[in-house]
């Protein structure tokens, strides 16, 4: 679970309900003041939404970008149905392109997917039309080939069972507040203590169980990605618990693309260092 360092929406950013072929989507959308160089489209992951992205919005508008962060349907703001199949992997990359068919076209299009969203993300591009890919761009932020480590599938497993037995989020949403403090976490501010929590109940039970179900038997797709000849590059922190760095390191080598550790950042390097995470952003899209 990603935390935003801050909730308040800086003066370039504004929230909006983007309309798509496939219903309507929460969102950020920031603006730079001067010429647009390019607009992207930043996917969260598995237990996140757009606030995972909101530390992003003015460094990346200051160096030209649009950006659009969204909430995948059934979470937090995005409206979903009660069924888990509405939540396959397919379904929710067939989101992403609605998504990306409802961008402005003044400048060139680029993806961004982090952990889950990642992956999400890259089942989008295998389902675009291959002579015709509307991005320019594909960044795969704190993702892996397949699925995650099996210590986080066994945890993830855990939520999967408890949700599918009949818990509710409140209720498992009080074992993980007694978990933390069993390990010593810090105690967060407040109003992010607060948001996170209105954020985890207001998630679909349905997109929990088959996000969760997908992330512990994801196939690895690396070598359809790579055919799909869409210019990429592997972004992580330096130690992530989901998908090990050094296997994020290899992924990027068997696509052919950069890897970029961004120094101090764990598994959310957008909301844990997002100045140096703009800037690895803003360096690769100015080159795509």
């Amino acid at each position: 679970m990603s935390t935003p360092p801050f909730l308040k929406l800086p003066v370039c950013a504004g929230a909006v309900r983007l309309a798509t072929s496939r219903g309507s989507f929460a969102a950020f959308v920031g603006e730079p003041a001067g010429p647009v160089r390019g607009t992207a489209l930043l996917v969260p992951g598995f237990t996140g939404s757009k606030e995972d992205f909101i530390a992003l919005l003015e460094p990346l508008a200051e160096r030209g970008y649009r950006t659009v962060a969204v909430d995948q349907r059934g979470q937090y703001e995005s409206e979903g149905p009660a069924d888990t199949a509405a939540y396959a992997i397919g379904e929710l990359a067939l989101d992403v392109l609605a998504l990306t068919a409802a961008l402005p076209t003044d400048a060139p299009l680029h993806l961004l997917g982090h952990s889950f969203g990642g992956q999400v993300s890259r089942e989008a591009v295998l389902r675009a039309d291959p002579q015709a890919l509307p991005w320019s761009s594909l960044t795969l932020l704190s993702t892996g080939p397949g699925a995650i480590d099996p210590p986080e599938a066994a945890r993830t497993g855990l939520l999967v069972d408890a949700l599918a037995g009949g818990l509710s989020l409140d209720e498992i949403w009080l074992l993980m507040q007694e978990m933390d403090k069993e390990k010593e976490k810090p105690a967060l501010d407040p109003e992010i203590a607060g948001f996170l929590h209105r954020r985890w109940v207001a998630n679909r039970p349905e997109a929990l169980i088959a996000m969760g179900g997908h992330l512990v038997a994801a196939p690895d797709r690396v070598a359809e990605l790579a055919a799909a000849g869409l210019p990429a590059q592997v972004v992580s922190g330096e130690r992530d618990y989901a998908w090990p760095v050094e296997e994020q390191i290899a992924m990027a080598a068997r696509l052919g693309v950069p890897h970029t550790t961004v120094p101090g950042a764990l598994h959310s390097p957008n909301a844990e260092q997002p100045a140096a995470t703009a800037a690895v952003l803003a360096g690769f899209w100015d080159l795509t």
